[in-house]
């Protein structure tokens, strides 16, 4: 088995002979790299050889070394000179498996680009002639093989083995059960069967059928099982493994004579063993490997992390050529744990990129900003559908922009950096913040405004390289959907505990008879990008979000100070209910009245349960509203709409503009309808009761049919 590191440059009389049958890239220097990953045959040697990532490489004083300690060139060979200490080698024998099944995985899925693919057909057991060595992965390819080929030698031996079996012993029944007699016939409820013992020819299927089901549930090989023994598994397996195997075969390979018995045996004696000595026929063109494993690398995040298809209708690839590596959908950093279970909570988009690293290396500054510029283009995809510009059907609840307080939502961006699990554990995730130089990036246009446009949060992290690649490779659905879940619950939680680290947050509510809308474009400048409305529950409740560095302490102190004087507020970590903390608000009327509050100017509509519309005017989101008749009252004075929501009130719409419209001949008014004004924290009935559609009345009416 020989063994070479991706991208590492070899002295070209290092690997001379190694790299024949495969292209590689030469310097001017004479040296050498391949930037393939995989497996192939090399025929001038005999000998398989193995293009290892070169995330196993990390860089010691300035050369790079293979798990920190070996240079590659000495571990080239490893039946010559051998460095390795047992669990590194029996490791790289193993992990060599792995690559080939991720690589598999990734080649049936066609969503990948499967031209850096290269394929053919590799290591079948048989009598050809004999490599110098054979590896792990010849002896599992070689048992799945001689699976495939051989099911008419198994259906012969079962077959052999059952004959007869239905059979009654009538000696042993007559002798061991009471007959019931019936028309002077005895008839017997328990017949004894002939009792069946198991050949020596089928414990070897059984060991064998056994192998095949822990290889498939470890490796992720297809099961192609066809005989329905009881199989040995779990911890009784695991002594197999651990000796028993080879024990057991030795004790029972006396028993076999023919040539397909035996070859049998010797394949499951290798896998206990790890053994070289089996013949497979070697196929000159033997090889599985692909380019750029760094695509492969990406495409095991993806699968891992991100939604496919992307939501909203977005491409990968963008309008400016630029590639989005993960996207998903999730819970926003602001909704607390009863809003997540809603299926309107709010949502936001997290902006993943994948780099594939030897081990420590540092993120680029290029890298940073390019994931700047995908975030960019992901907020205003979203904005051109709320704007009309982009015809996409909405999948998400992801609004980026508060029309309100014109804040923007926080969108996380992070990174994904591959690193080697030091004991080399698959079944350990490992994911945590980088441990490099910088874990967090951040990009601002002005200071001290978490909820801007232009505020870019970036967050760097590391995962088990060997975890992950297992996890694609097994290609188990319910795992990967198990860990996705895991992980993304575990990017929010530990993001929103970053953000407050730099940020206090608080919740806000406006105190009674106070328009918080009105406070907001008066105090514009003040409070752009430091509030944002995020709570489904409640549309006047905000978060506001402070730097909580020094040089900001004195600007805070004064806003809080003037903020205090006409809203509540309260501090209230990301992800807790604002409810928590915000005192109640009495049902009086919380909006400051305008100045022509006494006038005549707010006409009255009905919204029934059954209109099309009716979800829109619930939720305060109201856009315009048509009225098949023209009321008979002055239009010229009207300024405000009241709809009548399912015949209550909780608010009113200022009208932006009127105009005819004919309605099968009879003539209409179509209203559109500007910003929403609250003037209480709940729903009044007073349709019927208290007022009829169509009829022109004040403001101060309006508060007062509320309030009684």
């Amino acid at each position: 088995m020989r063994i070479l590191i991706e991208e590492y440059q070899y002295n070209v009389a290092d690997v001379k002979d190694i790299l024949q049958g495969i292209d590689a890239l030469e310097n001017v220097e004479g040296r050498v790299s391949i930037h393939y990953v995989g497996y192939y045959y090399n025929t001038l040697l005999r000998d398989c050889v193995f293009i290892l990532p070169k995330v196993l490489l990390k860089d010691v004083e300035g050369d790079e070394r293979v798990f920190g300690k070996y240079r590659p060139e000495d571990i080239a060979n490893l039946d010559v000179k051998n460095p390795l200490e047992p669990e590194e080698r029996n490791f790289i024998y193993k992990f060599a498996v792995w690559i080939y099944r991720a690589i598999v995985v990734f080649k049936n899925d066609k969503r990948n680009d499967t031209d850096i693919v290269y394929h053919q057909k590799i290591a079948q057991v048989g009598t050809g002639s004999r490599r110098l060595s054979n590896t792990y992965l010849d002896i599992l390819l070689s048992l799945i093989q001689f699976n495939r080929d051989n099911q008419s030698f198994f259906f012969f031996i079962v077959k052999n083995q059952h004959s007869g079996l239905n059979k009654i012993n009538w000696t042993r029944t007559i002798a061991s059960s009471n007959a019931i007699v019936q028309n002077g016939q005895p008839i017997y409820l328990n017949p004894v069967n002939k009792k069946r013992r198991i050949n020596f020819d089928e414990e070897l299927l059984i060991i064998f059928f056994s192998i095949l089901n822990y290889i498939g549930d470890t490796y992720g090989f297809p099961k192609e099982i066809c005989c329905q023994y009881q199989l040995i598994t779990g911890k009784r397996f695991e002594t197999y493994i651990n000796g028993f195997g080879k024990t057991r075969l030795h004790q029972i390979k006396y028993k076999y004579f023919s040539d397909k018995a035996l070859q049998l045996w010797n394949l499951c004696y290798a896998f206990f063993e790890q053994s070289k000595q089996v013949y497979v026929s070697t196929d000159r063109r033997e090889y599985l490997l692909v380019k750029n494993f760094y695509i492969v690398f990406e495409a095991i995040i993806d699968e891992l992390v991100g939604d496919n298809p992307l939501p909203d209708g977005m491409d990968k690839r963008q309008d400016d050529g630029k590639i989005v590596d993960h996207l998903f959908t999730a819970a926003s950093l602001t909704e607390n744990e009863c809003q997540q279970s809603d299926a309107n909570a709010r949502q936001t988009y997290y902006i993943g990129d994948s780099k594939y690293y030897k081990m420590g290396h540092e993120l680029g500054r290029e890298s940073v900003y390019k994931q700047y510029t995908y975030a960019r283009n992901v907020i205003q995809w979203n904005l051109d559908i709320f704007n009309g510009l982009n015809d996409t059907v909405k999948s998400s609840h992801v609004r980026i922009r508060d029309e309100r307080t014109e804040g923007y939502e926080i969108i996380p961006n992070f990174f994904i950096s591959a690193k080697l699990d030091e004991k080399f554990r698959y079944d350990d995730d490992g994911i945590e913040k980088t441990d490099r130089k910088k874990n967090k990036h951040k990009n601002v246009q002005f200071m001290n405004r978490l909820f801007d446009r232009d505020t870019m949060l970036l967050f760097h992290y590391d995962v088990n390289f060997l975890y992950v690649l297992s996890l694609y490779a097994r290609d188990n659905v319910s795992q990967k959907a198990a860990w996705k879940s895991r992980i993304r619950d575990r990017f929010r939680s530990e993001i929103q505990e970053w953000l407050q680290k730099d940020y206090d947050f608080y919740a806000m509510r406006a105190k009674p008879g106070v328009d918080d809308a009105a406070y907001i474009k008066t105090h514009f400048q003040q409070v752009l990008g430091k509030m944002y409305a995020p709570f489904a529950q409640d549309k006047h409740i905000y978060s506001l979000a402070l730097d909580n560095a020094d040089q900001y302490k004195a600007e805070n102190d004064a806003l809080l100070s003037e903020l205090r004087q006409y809203f509540f507020v309260e501090p209230c970590a990301l992800g807790r209910n604002p409810l928590e903390v915000l005192p109640e608000v009495s049902a009086v009327g919380t909006g400051v009245m305008p100045p022509d509050a006494a006038e005549k100017n707010v006409l009255t509509c009905l919204v029934r349960k059954t209109d099309d519309n009716f979800k829109n005017y619930f939720e305060h989101n109201g856009k315009s509203y048509t009225m098949e008749r023209i009321p008979t009252i002055n239009l010229m004075g009207v300024k405000y709409l009241l709809p009548m929501v399912g015949g209550m009130i909780d608010g009113y719409y200022e009208i932006e503009r009127m105009a005819f419209v004919d309605n099968k001949g009879v003539p209409g008014l179509r209203l559109r309808l500007g910003e929403y004004h609250h003037i209480g924290d709940k729903w009044v009935h007073i349709y019927r009761t208290k007022m009829q559609p169509g009829e022109l009345i004040s403001l101060d009416y309006t508060m007062k049919m509320y309030n009684e």
